[in-house]
């Protein structure tokens, strides 16, 4: 992997290029997948980079979501797994989430690569070598096993694509997408829509866990019943709105 100087103003964005770049040489993640990253990235920049008030607020109503189900399960895809195993791996172990992965471009090795990859990072049982059930989808997002995504009452699906997120949410599950993109499919049909870069959610929801492992379930309730995914929605565009005409009377203010 190419080193990158830390105080390279790109510094994030390139380091994920180049992880992305290796998980397509080990096989972990798609030459598709790096398309997707370029498609986020845009929206990055659109957000400020940072992690908006919105953004937070839908981490924070993950967090009480996966907290308070019976069977939550984080879906893992080769782009995942290339941009941030550890903290995948961290915020199950915080959650008591199980992890799964789930591929769009399925093939054995890949699979097998990606829990290998996870194991590393300290995961202990990671599903999807063996499914058991179909999803009712055209494609190799299907397939899932049934102690996993299947009975999940709880599904985080970071980097998703829309038509699986739309079948889980009709068998009834909670899920929650981080997107980048505010207008996208998935962040339309699911539940809990976080608009932030997977790092920066992934980092954000840990810490979350930590102070709200704590809390008592009706506190935890309390913070599902006020969350509103239209709100969050609407206020991240707004968000963007605001942080072009910053930009904008910026750049007017310097010529």
């Amino acid at each position: 992997m190419t080193e990158i100087p830390q105080d390279h103003p790109r510094y994030e964005s390139l380091l994920a290029r180049e992880k992305l770049v290796e998980g397509v040489k080990k096989g972990l993640t798609s030459l598709q997948g790096l398309i997707s990253q370029g498609r986020g990235e845009s929206f990055d920049y659109l957000i400020g980079e940072r992690s908006s008030n919105s953004a937070l607020y839908a981490e924070r109503a993950a967090v009480a979501a996966l907290l308070l189900a019976e069977n939550p399960v984080i879906s893992v895809n080769g782009n995942a797994v290339a941009l941030a195993p550890e903290k995948l791996v961290a915020l199950a172990d915080l959650s008591g989430a199980k992890l799964e992965v789930n591929l769009f471009h399925r093939t054995e090795r890949r699979v097998h690569l990606i829990i290998d990859q996870l194991k590393a990072c300290g995961a202990g049982e990671v599903l999807g070598k063996n499914p058991d059930r179909e999803l009712n989808l055209p494609h190799a997002r299907r397939l899932v096993e049934s102690k996993g995504i299947y009975s999940a009452d709880v599904v985080l699906v970071p980097l998703e694509d829309g038509d699986r997120c739309e079948k889980l949410v009709e068998m009834g599950k909670t899920v929650i997408a981080i997107d980048l993109n505010p207008l996208s499919r998935t962040s339309r049909t699911a539940t809990i829509s976080i608009v932030d870069n997977l790092n920066r959610a992934l980092e954000n929801m840990a810490e979350f866990s930590k102070e709200m492992k704590r809390s008592r379930k009706d506190e935890l309730m309390k913070v599902i019943s006020a969350y509103d995914n239209r709100k969050v929605l609407g206020s991240s565009l707004s968000e963007i709105q605001e942080q072009l005409k910053n930009l904008a009377a910026e750049i007017s203010s310097q010529s």
